[in-house]
């Protein structure tokens, strides 16, 4: 599993460099959306928050997907112990993405949108994504020389490769009229796409993890290990039905919900009962060799557990109707999105931009990652509060007027800043040094 010195190597840290940019520009304007809840109307005219809140969400889910894809790319060589089949290719991925991204926040700037929920943009965009994703599948699967015998995150990899192509391509079924114009399966299928997609990428997050626990440990064991072949079947049946959580308030098939309550987040307890105990067998000298990217998927496996009681409790259909709507549902995507796919994806970061064998240094390691999660628990909690008050507001048979229920969070929304400036500042440091430490790219 040695690094080999190639130039596709460093085309594939090179999407590592471009995510780690995306996630301080996500950041900040996620800071910018909570400036607003404070402020209504706060760069109403040049900004507005019709525009921070898809720069700051496609920001974060470009983050996710350049860091998976670098990780992927990079892992798959190391394993192989050889150079990417189609290093052209690669670079042609790596440019798509890249233009077609800029492309995109630009146009939030100028208001172009076009798009849905999550991908906001005008779908001509969706069209060279599909085409990089395509040659991304054809690189990997050219590059993995067998498959047999092949230990857990080699069909990972694949699935989430090839599912990830399919979510992505069905979230635009939307664009057709025969979808379109009916509200129910339009909304059922957006939803479903979306809830899959995170499926998809998941699978590459947890292939890498795997990976990453076997290059620290020097054993193989977990990734041939029955409870490992578990959670790719799990995490495959999740990504194929968990979807249905989104939909308990759509008037759809109640088997389909029955099916998603039932392996709704069973993923979540299994792979963070594999890093749980994957820790106790790292000797002391492993891990201190790989201190940085170890501290990461510590962090990691507490929020794993942390979000799996919150996602339990929200995918409980008499609960979901309540939360449904509510910062509740922002506190679970923020506990997903931060602490267990950021402080996976940093992990890789780490271990794949550092050099062999160098490390962090701990002072400003601890104390930054130390302020992210704080910050983070902080903020995920405010999150839940504001959640339970307009859940009571909007299940409430007298309501109060909206603005009196907004003003009651005011003093949520102050912590709620607080804690993501601090937060933030805390994943500037990360990225800072990252990007700014020697290292060879």
């Amino acid at each position: 599993m040695e690094q080999s010195n190639n130039k596709s190597l460093h085309t594939s840290r090179a999407f590592i460099i471009v995510a780690l940019s995306l996630l301080a520009f996500g950041l900040f304007f996620g800071i910018v959306g909570t400036l607003q809840y404070l402020f209504p109307g706060y760069l109403k005219d040049n900004l507005s928050f019709e525009k921070v809140r898809p720069l700051h969400v496609s920001a974060v889910v470009f983050w996710i997907i350049f860091a998976a894809m670098g990780s992927v790319l990079t892992y798959v060589q190391q394993y192989n112990n050889k150079e990417i089949a189609f290093p052209f290719l690669q670079k042609v991925q790596y440019y798509l993405f890249s233009v077609s991204v800029v492309t995109i926040l630009v146009s939030y700037f100028f208001s172009v949108f076009g798009g849905r929920e999550y991908w906001e943009f005008n779908p001509i965009f969706a069209l060279p994504i599909i085409l990089a994703w395509i040659l991304f599948i054809i690189n990997f699967f050219n590059t993995q020389t067998s498959y047999k015998n092949q230990p857990v995150y080699v069909w990972m990899w694949m699935s989430g490769l090839l599912f990830f192509l399919f979510t992505f391509i069905e979230s635009y079924l939307w664009v057709f009229p025969y979808f379109r114009n009916n509200v129910v399966n339009d909304m059922t299928i957006q939803w479903k796409s979306y809830g899959s997609m995170v499926g998809a990428w998941n699978m590459l997050i947890y292939g890498c993890s795997l990976y990453l626990m076997e290059k620290i440990s020097g054993d193989n064991k977990y990734s041939f290990a029955p409870i490992a072949f578990i959670l790719f079947f799990t995490s495959l049946f999740n990504l194929m039905f968990n979807w249905g959580h989104h939909i308990y308030t759509l008037p759809t098939h109640q088997y389909i919900k029955h099916i998603s309550y039932t392996v709704s987040m069973t993923e979540l307890f299994i792979i963070g009962r594999i890093i749980w105990k994957w820790r106790a067998s790292v000797s002391e000298a492993r891990k201190h060799y790989h201190i940085s990217a170890y501290r990461f998927l510590m962090y990691a496996d507490v929020w794993v557990f942390l979000n799996l009681g919150l996602a339990i409790l929200m995918s409980i259909p008499a609960i979901n109707v309540f939360t449904h709507g509510t910062h509740i549902t922002v506190a679970h995507t923020m506990g997903t999105t931060i602490g267990i796919n950021s402080m996976l994806l940093l992990a890789f970061v780490v271990d794949i931009l550092m050099d062999k064998g160098r490390k962090l240094k701990a002072v400003w390691l601890n104390r930054a990652v130390l302020t992210v999660n704080i910050s983070l628990l902080i903020f995920w909690i405010c999150l839940i509060i504001t959640g339970i008050i307009k859940a009571k507001w909007q299940m409430s048979v007298n309501p109060i007027p909206f603005s009196m229920m907004m003003a009651s969070m005011h003093p949520y929304f102050i912590v709620f800043f607080i804690s993501g400036l601090s937060m933030m500042i805390g994943f500037f440091i990360i990225i800072y040094k990252l990007l700014f430490t020697k290292h060879h790219i």
